[in-house]
């Protein structure tokens, strides 16, 4: 009767946690007649997600013989549960030549067992069987050992920090994700409000699980239902903080965190868009670890991110090679190796696209998003024609490109600012000026871009509010008098000039 054999060719072992000896010497005809034998590190394995990166199974076998035919022994090993006669068997090499041995860490053990055999039960009892084929050969050599796994179920593998006490609120759909250290260990800074509250959550599709205060100080909670207690934690004094979480031994740290400074003070773009020449950054207006430029993309290729002009030493990464420019994980390499990059495809190319570069350490993000030009751009405030009367808000004239407006007319004393969509709830797009407040130099300088309404652009500044409340920073005109003004929105820079 023909055995069924079922195969899972890629869960979770992979190619990776493979380990081979080879044997390259086919000059040897005759293998000699050894016994093929199957051996195994250890008769019990109890696996534990703190030291998922740890060595755990082991199976070595002997060659075993080719007869004196000088013709290859092809492998085939096998795992099952003990009993079953390897009815359906996890198929873990599968006639493979040259392959004596196979190693698997703690974690890749385990994920495979749970998804192979069923997260029931806890502790199995396996069998491993390792078959060798000699072609031209009737004869099937084979060897069994037995051991035992127990298996653990993991920790979620994403927290999240939510509450009163964050900038986000109570939002399941806005609260952020903690940075993953290691398996089980996570890690936040950013500012707590005093006398408010928060707590930790393992997904944004429900209230639970989550983890909450335990009554030890420093403890955390894992409450599985909503029948179980929902205490939360709290600062005393409103300020920066980090926050580090251990889901192997429920703790909790939140200690205030000094003020950080970037570590670097420039940022340029280098690709084959680029030439491979460097092409500035600029620094944010409001917040200094934000990096931005606006780009109109006619040739697409690979990108990566240089911190000093000239140096390919000290980039800003892809986490790895060919990542679509939507990845916004990115990885700081102080020397020149990996060289992973993003890739813009053909396809996605003649387009704008702005850039927003955040080098926040522990925060490190690259995001980037196509940018589809505002048809019109008003000028709104006491100084402009129309004053604070949003419907009538005097409208620019269309300049040279899609980007750039112009308008030249009377100023009065007072303040300015630009709408870009004239949103009744003065909730949408706007051009500010960079401070509160500020007299226009009459040179091109820097403008602020925020659209309260923007999920991308909110996401941008983790510690500042954009929205209801937020920026509202405004040109002061000191002087009336004729002005031109020419606002360039993808390359966000104005200049307001006194004729």
């Amino acid at each position: 009767m023909k055995k069924t054999i079922l195969k899972l060719a890629s869960i979770i072992f992979g190619c990776a946690a493979l380990a081979s000896c080879v044997d390259d010497n086919y000059m040897e005809l005759d293998k000699g007649h050894d016994e093929l034998t199957l051996s195994v590190n250890a008769s019990e394995f109890v696996l534990n997600e703190a030291e998922h990166g740890a060595d755990a199974l082991a199976l070595t076998w002997t060659t075993g013989t080719n007869f004196g035919t000088g013709n290859k022994i092809y492998y085939t090993l096998e795992i099952a549960k003990a009993g079953t006669d390897f009815a359906a068997p996890y198929v873990v090499i599968d006639n493979k030549i040259q392959t004596y041995s196979f190693k698997a860490t703690v974690e890749k053990l385990n994920n495979a067992i749970r998804s192979f055999f069923g997260e029931a039960e806890e502790t199995f009892a396996l069998e491993a069987r390792v078959i060798a084929v000699v072609p031209e050969r009737e004869e099937v050599q084979e060897s069994v050992v037995s051991f035992s796994v127990t298996t653990y179920k993991p920790v979620a593998s994403v927290l999240y920090i939510i509450g009163d006490a964050t900038k986000t609120g109570w939002s399941l759909d806005a609260m952020e994700e903690m940075k993953k250290v290691d398996n089980g260990i996570f890690t936040w800074t950013g500012s707590l409000s005093a006398g408010k509250s928060f707590k930790f959550m393992t997904t944004r599709a429900d209230w639970v699980p989550s983890y909450n205060k335990a009554p030890e100080e420093g403890k955390l909670v894992y409450r599985a239902t909503y029948d179980d207690p929902d205490e939360t934690f709290s600062v005393a004094e409103t300020g920066n903080y980090q926050v580090d979480v251990n889901l192997f031994d429920l703790t909790v740290s939140i200690k205030p965190s000094a003020s950080e400074s970037p570590l670097f003070d420039s940022m340029y773009l280098i690709g084959n868009m680029t030439s491979w020449s460097f092409e500035p950054l600029t620094v944010d207006p409001v917040d200094p670890f934000l990096f931005r430029m606006g780009r109109f993309f006619d040739k697409g290729g690979d990108f990566k991110f240089a911190t000093t002009n000239g140096s390919w030493e000290n980039n800003f990464k892809a986490p790895y090679a060919n990542a679509p420019y939507t990845e916004s994980s990115t990885v700081f390499v102080s020397g020149f190796d990996p060289d992973n990059k993003w890739t813009l495809q053909d396809s996605e190319i003649n387009k704008a696209y702005k850039i927003c570069f955040d080098i926040r350490n522990g925060r490190e993000r690259m995001l980037m998003a196509e940018f589809v030009p505002y048809e019109m751009i008003y000028l709104i405030g006491s100084a402009s024609p129309a004053g604070w009367t949003l419907n009538n808000a005097t409208p620019m004239k269309a300049g040279s490109d899609a980007y750039t407006f112009t308008w030249e007319g009377h100023l009065n004393e007072g303040e300015l600012k630009f709408t870009c969509d004239k949103k009744s709830d003065w909730m949408g797009a706007w051009f500010m000026a960079t401070e509160a407040g500020k007299t226009p130099t009459g040179e091109t300088e820097k403008i602020l871009f925020v659209d309260k309404s923007s999920d991308w652009c909110n996401a941008q500044y983790l510690d500042v509010n954009v929205g209801d409340g937020g920026f509202d920073q405004k040109w002061q005109i000191s002087e009336a008098g004729t002005y031109t003004i020419t606002l360039n929105q993808l390359k966000e820079t104005v200049s307001i000039v006194k004729k």
